[in-house]
């Protein structure tokens, strides 16, 4: 499971990662990042936060992909070799085909955006 102190909370940081960050397009998600973050106070790991929309199913559906997501989360933080900087924001909206993938998938996908928006700069001011 994700610890709290990486999971966002706030609608704020939710808002300023999706319109500042970079966003890369995967066939079950689609990921905000902003690498070097804001300053909220608190560098104590990266922030993720999660959007599971009604349309990706039924509430159970949407909580099992919600525990999926988090759980590839978790591994990405915990794996050195994943470059999130201590500083990084991530937003992760999951897309209807999601109910349907596994952890595993969900996992590369989420590894492979993330490498996306490494490899590029933000657009927007």
């Amino acid at each position: 499971m994700l610890p709290a102190r990486y999971r966002m909370t706030r609608s704020s940081d939710f808002g300023v990662t999706v319109r500042q960050g970079v966003r890369a397009v995967q066939p079950d998600l689609v990921v905000h990042a902003l690498h070097d973050g804001f300053s909220d106070g608190c560098d104590d790991g990266p922030k993720i936060g999660l959007v599971v929309s009604k349309s990706v199913g039924s509430a159970v559906q949407r909580h099992g992909v919600s525990r999926r997501l988090r759980h590839a989360a978790f591994h990405l933080i915990n794996d050195e070799a994943s470059d999130l900087g201590p500083r990084a924001r991530v937003v992760i909206r999951a897309l209807p085909g999601s109910r349907d993938a596994i952890s595993a998938r969900l996992e590369s996908e989420l590894r492979a955006a993330l490498k996306k928006t490494r490899s590029h700069k933000p657009s927007r001011p």
